[in-house]
């Protein structure tokens, strides 16, 4: 794999860990296993069937929480830290093509910070809501982010370097926006 496509492949994980800690780990576990992606050494496990049972139980259980009105706010703060934990894990795991020294600083500074960077999005829109709706209105929320975790997650492997054309369009109309709001 090009070094390009790998340093996407592990950004669009990273950036879909930010949504949801879980789904992006069960999904790239069940690449492995059926040989759509070659995970870099030390992270075979991920397509064995204990971690996958692991996964899937804890892919269930972080949708349901998401789903209970001031839980969802309660599981931002555990899911802040574990998803950098998880974008780290995530990027390392696919960024085979790279020297040990240089996986770990491409996963701690990209998939961390792309992580980081979608989390604390989600952290924000859900306390908006929470205070416009009383966390009423937070299982629309959940939803998109879990379908936007699935699908990102999705469009990185297959696609990885389209999807990161995206996210810097997303990026870029992010800043853009700030500005023409501070102006």
């Amino acid at each position: 794999m090009n070094h390009l496509v790998e340093i996407a492949l592990g950004i669009g994980l990273a950036a879909a860990t930010g949504f949801r800690v879980f789904i992006p780990l069960l999904l790239v576990g069940l690449a492995a296993r059926f040989e759509v992606l070659t995970l870099t050494d030390g992270f075979a496990w991920l397509g064995s069937t204990p971690a996958l049972v692991i996964l899937g139980t804890a892919c269930l259980l972080e949708l349901a929480g998401y789903y209970l009105p001031w839980v969802d706010n309660l599981l931002d703060t555990i899911a802040t830290p574990a998803a950098i934990v998880a974008g780290v894990l995530v990027s390392a795991a696919v960024l085979s093509d790279f020297a040990p020294e240089l996986r770990w600083t491409l996963a701690v500074i990209a998939g961390g910070g792309a992580a980081g960077l979608i989390q604390g999005s989600t952290v924000a829109a859900r306390q908006a809501s929470s205070l416009a709706t009383l966390g009423i209105g937070n299982f629309v929320l959940a939803t998109a982010e879990a379908l936007l975790s699935f699908f990102v997650t999705v469009l990185a492997i297959l696609l990885p370097l389209f999807l990161l054309l995206l996210l810097g369009a997303f990026l870029l109309w992010r800043v853009h926006r700030r500005l023409r709001v501070a102006a």
